[in-house]
């Protein structure tokens, strides 16, 4: 039987801006932390093209100073690679390599964006049963998160073990807003394809009721324990724009309702004071701390 721990203990960060309706462009990533030589990781990076090459990834790959287990790191796939740099300190960093200290892979996009629009919003959402795939807030084409799951699996998984050795029985996703929207449908279509699900501030108003159909038969999907960490900000609006629709599900009630899944673990963190944004980085440490755990793995 699922396990709901609910956390409301200070996430120990000031609200920093108001909430964004989307994501800004043309802002740089910060690529400080990677000219870095003092660190517990030394970062490796690799290119590839969707399979209809529209759109080009850049892959930063974490790997750990210390040695890796006998069967290899566990792995934490943080998407928006570009944006998951916010959320790394070289403290961060130090404290893992004390713990399980994890593989950190960072899927993002070429060109050195912060945020690649465009290209999160067609990967990280899933197609509507309509078979209308426009994005309802960009306006962007949407419904590709078959298509990047597969990449995913099918090439960036493989890259990264030839980099470094994983251990295939202890993978964690991480994603926040469309991030933890293809998290939570990548859970619930495909849960055997990690063993933790960190879902940060998920855009459930963008498909009102998905989380619900999808859910039903998810135990018999399972294929073994799995763990769902879902985060939200105590700030955060139910959605980004009043002409949107509203979502059907809240994060803590769906919390709530996963957690009655047999043979998933359950996690609600709510995060006080926190809007959108400052979501990203927050979510994205607790994930790491919440791994680096003893006995978490």
């Amino acid at each position: 039987m699922g396990a709901l721990h609910t956390l409301m203990a200070a996430a120990g960060l000031a609200l920093a801006g108001a909430c964004l309706a989307a994501p800004p462009a043309g802002q740089a990533m910060d690529t400080a932390l990677l000219q870095r030589h003092d660190l517990a990781y030394r970062f490796e990076s690799f290119t590839l093209d969707s399979a209809d090459a529209q759109r080009h990834y850049q892959v930063w790959v974490g790997v750990p100073e210390q040695a890796p287990p006998k069967a290899g790191y566990p792995v934490l796939y943080m998407l928006d690679g570009n944006a998951a740099f916010d959320g790394l300190s070289p403290e961060l960093l130090n404290s893992l390599d004390h713990g399980q200290a994890p593989l950190l892979v960072a899927l993002g996009y070429a060109g050195g964006q912060r945020i690649d629009r465009a290209a999160r919003t067609f990967d990280y959402t899933p197609a509507r049963p309509s078979g209308a795939q426009q994005d309802p807030m960009t306006g962007e084409r949407s419904g590709g998160a078959e298509a990047f799951l597969a990449l995913l699996q099918q090439q960036v998984a493989p890259a990264v073990a030839a980099i470094a050795p994983a251990d295939p029985q202890r993978q964690a996703l991480w994603g926040h807003s469309y991030g933890g929207l293809f998290t939570l449908y990548v859970l619930l279509n495909h849960p055997q394809a990690f063993a933790v699900y960190a879902a940060a501030s998920p855009s459930l108003w963008w498909a009102p009721g998905l989380v619900n159909t999808q859910s039903q038969g998810l135990a018999e999907r399972l294929g073994g324990p799995r763990q769902l960490w879902l985060m939200k900000g105590e700030a955060e609006p139910a959605r980004p724009r009043p002409n949107l629709p509203p979502p059907v599900e809240a994060a803590d009630s769906l919390a709530k309702q996963l957690a009655s899944v047999p043979g998933l673990a359950v996690r609600y963190q709510s995060f006080p004071g926190l809007n959108h944004g400052p979501m990203l980085p927050a979510s994205l440490r607790q994930t790491l701390q919440w791994l680096n755990t003893p006995g978490q793995w």
